[in-house]
């Protein structure tokens, strides 16, 4: 543990602004002296008490609770402190700097400063402490965040069931399996003169078999938490006036974007987050593509932040004009856009077919794809299914936890290890210790998981991520 982690910190705990109640925290070890200094009277263990706040000349701060958590039964496993006011920024801020200098003076009976090095916490520092003191583990630390930064309800409750230890349950039941027939791998090249055989005895191959078809219900859950958490990027792309502007503003139910008849009304990229059964979906409204003249220097530079953003992109929209199909220029741009985005896009992006304008048609015309009238809004519920669709998604399960791309990705490592580990199970004693290796291997994939083994830099880009009084 690093020097930093045995100071002990104090920061504001609730959010900024004005509100009623504001939480100024405290936790480190041995927090006795600063109590009296401020609350002028010890604290019962785990009870609020009503009181004054003391300043430096004993006159009041502010009046509130004070609640007085001894470690290790505390979220950070320290003692911890926590003074609730009245929600006021100058008030806060008046109790952490109060804070620090009862913490530097001199205590009347030891002749030492109450609390020394008592410093501001950094972001996230309260919740890394409780990771370091096992009060949690990452992925649950992960959760906290998660937890605050929800965006739907249904991410608020994954990210709550996740925070409880589903998800990190999930992967200590995956882990027990792997350390088990690790064992019987090891047992095996520990004593390779005895006439038993210890795999097939044990069943060894059934074991991997199981460990990797929960592995792969454990991975379709994660990647359902990951989606919740991150969702996708859905960029409308198309012809000038095709509907780009409506469709985002229809898929919204807000005028976000300008809607006009002029050709290149949209200049610029528009972007809304909007939620399909609780999955968030960033969808970006950008500038009409197309080329020659009429195109002047704003549009263009609009067009090519255009194209950048479809190159970012998780899934593309292409919208059509069904009311311009028999226009031979119209299409043939149409088709010119088709091969610049096959060009452009990564493998795998999916591009939708959209033929908008359906209210407007001559006549019913049947198009590959999703036809529909961003004006009427039919068709809206096709395409938000299609969109579900394609970003992996499946039907809402009471028991989602969220989930990070890191996870996936680690449990993707986990999959590539198992199935190396199935080839040499195959051959046996020539490749034993090939197959530990593999089954070590998934081991410290899992592990990276839940920290449990995690470098220094993993847990500060993590924890960097959190608000201060975290």
């Amino acid at each position: 543990m690093l020097a930093r982690h045995q100071e002990p910190i104090v920061a504001i705990a609730t959010a900024p602004g004005r509100g009623a109640v504001g939480i100024v925290r405290v936790s480190g070890r041995g927090l006795s002296g600063l109590i009296q200094a401020l609350c002028a009277r010890p604290l019962k263990a785990r009870e609020a008490t009503y009181l004054p706040f003391r300043d430096q000349d004993g006159s009041a701060i502010d009046h509130g609770l004070a609640i007085h958590f001894p470690g290790p039964n505390s979220f950070t496993g320290e003692d911890v402190l926590e003074l609730q006011a009245h929600g006021g920024p100058v008030v806060l801020q008046l109790l952490v700097t109060r804070c620090l200098q009862a913490a530097a003076e001199t205590d009347a009976a030891t002749g030492q400063p109450r609390l020394p090095g008592l410093r501001v916490a950094q972001p996230g520092e309260f919740s890394e402490r409780a990771f370091l003191n096992d009060k949690i583990d990452l992925t649950q630390a992960e959760a906290i965040a998660d937890l605050i930064d929800a965006s739907t309800e249904a991410a608020a409750r994954s990210a709550s069931r996740s925070l409880a230890g589903d998800f990190s349950r999930e992967i200590h039941t995956l882990r027990d399996a792997l350390i088990h027939l690790r064992m019987l791998v090891e047992a095996t090249l520990d004593f390779p003169e005895e006439e038993i055989d210890f795999l097939q005895k044990a069943d060894a191959q059934g074991q991997l078999d199981r460990l990797e078809a929960h592995l792969a219900t454990v991975l379709q859950r994660t990647r359902q938490g990951a989606l919740l958490r991150e969702g996708i990027r859905v960029v409308i792309a198309g012809q000038p006036n095709a509907g780009k502007s409506s469709l985002l503003n229809a898929l919204a139910g807000a005028e976000l974007a300008i809607v006009t008849p002029i050709a290149g009304t949209t200049r610029d990229v528009v972007q809304q987050t909007i939620q399909i059964e609780g999955v968030p979906l960033h969808v970006i409204d950008t500038a009409g593509l197309r080329e020659g003249e009429g195109v002047d220097e704003v549009e263009q530079i609009g067009i090519e932040r255009a194209w950048g953003q479809i190159e970012q992109a998780d899934a593309v929209l292409f919208l059509h004009d069904l009311t311009r199909t028999t226009d031979n220029a119209y299409a043939a741009s149409d088709a010119e856009i088709a091969q610049t985005l096959l060009q452009r896009l990564p493998q795998g992006v999916p591009v939708i077919d959209i033929w908008n304008k359906a209210d407007a048609a001559p006549a019913p015309l049947v198009q590959e794809g999703i036809t529909l009238s961003a004006r009427t809004g039919e068709g809206l519920q096709a395409l938000r299914q299609r969109l579900l669709h394609e970003a992996g998604w499946q039907s809402a399960s009471e028991g989602l936890y969220i989930a990070r791309e890191r996870h996936v990705q680690a449990l993707l490592r986990v999959g590539e290890h198992l199935n190396i580990a199935q080839q040499l199970l195959a051959a046996q004693a020539q490749s034993l210790d090939l197959l530990a290796e593999e089954l070590r291997q998934s081991q410290n994939a899992l592990n990276d998981i839940t920290g449990e083994f995690s470098a220094d830099d993993l847990l500060g880009v993590i924890f960097s991520s959190f608000c201060i009084g975290k």
